[in-house]
């Protein structure tokens, strides 16, 4: 088929139809799972507050909730030496620090032994160093369950710093939206540093973060992220704990939030006063571990997740795939038709930017209602990153599913 002196074939109209067809799809996803809603951080009302505050933590009345924060730590005496403080010191009322040390071969005991001088709120207890199990992690938290003097849970890791001292007020008032929520989904962040790895850390956890908190907030949850993850302790007790999936490497926030959180009783916190901040991978050898890691239990995720998960990698596969289709066309009859070659090129590059600025403003949009600044530490993200990271995530993830690794490793 011809249209007037452009010459057009029905397989080129048919790749421009798909593209924007995938352009709607993309739209979709982004403004449905990606954009954040504004949000306003809830200060701690003073009338809210026992009367007795103190650090003794039989003083307080039945008027605020407890709630026992739990950090698993295995040879982590730097970061509990930089971090713990910024737990211990919390603006809420009647809280815990429970750290377990999941044997640890370094001095994380002497560490703790100094906190505890300082800060009764503290308590510690232990993984033996001989643990004979896969994931270590996944005992130390069930003892730390365990342990928990209070019926809210909240997790977080050794590396974590909240980004104020109302962490934990603002993750426990997600418990306050309705009586029924049993768990609440935070963001972990983490810092800019230098190089590439950085970048490529921080965009594709700024992306996850945001489809699964999205996917939460449309009562899908399918993960969480043990930096920031809250939960009532009798849920986790109900379902067994990590009994199911004790065998597996990882998946101690994801695949019991994927297998056992439902939409109405999940809740997310997504102001700057909820998120805990880290310091990232310093290697790529180190970074590929943890993906492999992380990615070795998506084939447990419910069928639904799995479709749902694999919606958007499989769409942006046919943008690029019909994008190049395109741009080899029109290159081709260039020479025979410059105006219909160029006419081609032009659809193309039009539609590659329109959703390249689609992204753009979503993701740093959310970025920003994060906390992520122009500047500094929590910087946002780049435009290098929305193009380059685009492509290559995904042949990684790919890479991995295809190549899984069997060596078994702890955590």
């Amino acid at each position: 088929m011809s249209i007037g002196w452009y010459n057009i074939t029905e397989c080129d109209l048919y790749m421009i139809g798909a593209m924007l067809a995938v352009l709607v799809f993309q739209l979709y996803f982004y403004l449905r799972y990606i954009r954040l809603p504004k949000t306003k951080p809830v200060p701690p009302a003073e009338q809210q507050r026992p009367k007795h505050a103190g650090d003794q933590l039989d003083l307080f009345g039945d008027d605020v909730r407890g709630v026992s924060v739990i950090v698993a730590a295995r040879n982590e005496a730097h970061n509990l030496r930089d971090y713990l403080h910024s737990l211990l010191e919390q603006d809420y009322p009647m809280f815990e620090i429970i750290v377990v040390d999941d044997g640890s071969e370094d001095n994380t005991r002497d560490i703790l032994d100094e906190f505890m001088l300082h800060y009764p709120r503290l308590r510690r207890t232990f993984v033996p160093q001989h643990a004979r199990i896969i994931s270590s992690k996944k005992l130390a938290l069930t003892l730390g369950i365990k342990a928990a003097r209070f019926d809210y849970l909240l997790f977080t890791d050794a590396d974590c710093r909240p980004a104020s001292k109302y962490w934990i007020w603002e993750m426990m008032n997600g418990f306050d939206r309705s009586a029924e929520t049993d768990v609440v989904l935070g963001f972990g962040a983490y810092f800019k540093g230098k190089g590439m790895l950085n970048r490529l850390i921080r965009y594709d956890t700024l992306f996850n973060g945001l489809h699964y908190l999205g996917a939460a907030r449309c009562h899908h949850p399918y993960m969480g992220v043990g930096r920031n993850l809250a939960y009532k302790k009798e849920w986790f007790l109900s379902h067994n704990g990590f009994s199911p999936y004790i065998g597996e490497r990882a998946g101690d926030d994801d695949l019991i939030v994927n297998r056992y959180a439902k939409g109405k009783t999940t809740a997310t916190v997504t102001c700057p006063n909820s998120v805990t901040w880290s310091p990232s991978k310093r290697t790529w050898q180190e970074w590929w571990h943890q993906r492999r890691r992380h990615l070795s239990v998506s084939p447990h995720y419910t069928i639904w997740s799995k479709l749902r998960l694999g919606a958007e990698p499989l769409s942006r596969a046919l943008w690029y795939g019909l994008a190049v289709a395109l741009i080899v066309r029109g290159a081709t009859v260039f020479a025979a038709d410059p105006m219909y070659g160029m006419t081609l090129l032009a659809a193309v590059l039009l539609l590659l930017l329109m959703r390249l600025i689609l992204r753009a403003v979503v993701l740093n949009q959310s970025a920003h209602r994060l906390g992520y600044t122009p500047k500094g530490m929590h910087a946002g993200i780049t435009l290098t990153d929305l193009i380059l990271w685009d492509i290559l995530l995904p042949l990684c993830n790919l890479w991995i599913l295809i190549f899984p690794t069997r060596k078994p490793t702890r955590w």
